[in-house]
């Protein structure tokens, strides 16, 4: 089992998934750069958060043009599990792997505080873990974290259950109360608040657990098969 962190100029948070995917959940883990061209060998990848090229543009837009983004699409075309948190969900819209788009935050302003989430879906790999509607806590730190859609593809994801965490005291406006979701085949999730900063009782709770162990269960299930 391995996982693969990409690190893009402006990264900020592929240590901390790093960590979490390896000491934590025992994933051997590596940190790929983004000019890299090749993801062969890897079960999971994460996209992490940070300002990639200093979200110049539009937040993932110039990510969304970088070397390894052929790898990352084909991994998801063939299966592959991908986990996009903050800038990696902005990411993965931007390269069209996920449906929707992240606008400035309702407020114009940077938010960066813990926020309850509802877990609405878990039947997916990234939320097994959880129990329904189960309550947790994780921390977000964003200026551009307000999820739209049009109707026809919010439509699409409630009808398909691809909305897999909702905040309960929506902090950003995003529509539907969306903090997380998947695209149509359930093996890539973008979320905006971040789990990888909330595995170790230290660092004030452990709610992001669940992410990691659903992930680590879901390829050993895999490989069950």
């Amino acid at each position: 089992m391995k996982a693969a962190v990409i690190s893009f100029p402006g990264s900020n948070c592929d240590q901390d998934l790093a960590w979490a995917f390896q000491e934590i959940a025992g994933i051997d883990t590596d940190i790929v750069s983004a000019s890299e061209t090749t993801l062969a060998g890897y079960d999971i990848v994460g996209v992490p958060g940070g300002f990639s090229y200093g979200d110049y543009l539009r937040s993932g837009a110039i990510a969304s043009f970088s070397p390894i983004m052929p790898a990352l699409k084909a991994h998801a075309e063939n299966g592959g599990l991908v986990i996009g948190i903050c800038n990696g969900f902005q990411i993965l819209c931007e390269a069209g792997l996920l449906p929707g788009a992240l606008q400035w935050n309702k407020s114009l302003s940077f938010i960066c505080a813990p926020e309850e989430l509802a877990v609405v879906n878990t039947d997916t790999p990234f939320s097994n873990a959880y129990e329904p509607e189960q309550t947790i806590t994780l921390p977000i730190a964003h200026g551009e974290g307000n999820y739209y859609a049009d109707p026809d593809t919010l439509a699409k994801l409630e009808a398909n259950q691809q909305v897999v965490f909702r905040y309960r005291d929506n902090p950003n406006g995003s529509l539907n109360d969306i903090a997380g979701l998947t695209n149509a085949a359930g093996n890539v999730l973008g979320m905006m608040p971040h789990p990888e900063r909330a595995v170790e009782a230290l660092l004030g709770g452990t709610d992001g657990l669940g992410v990691f162990e659903s992930l680590k269960q879901e390829v050993l299930a895999n490989a069950a098969r």
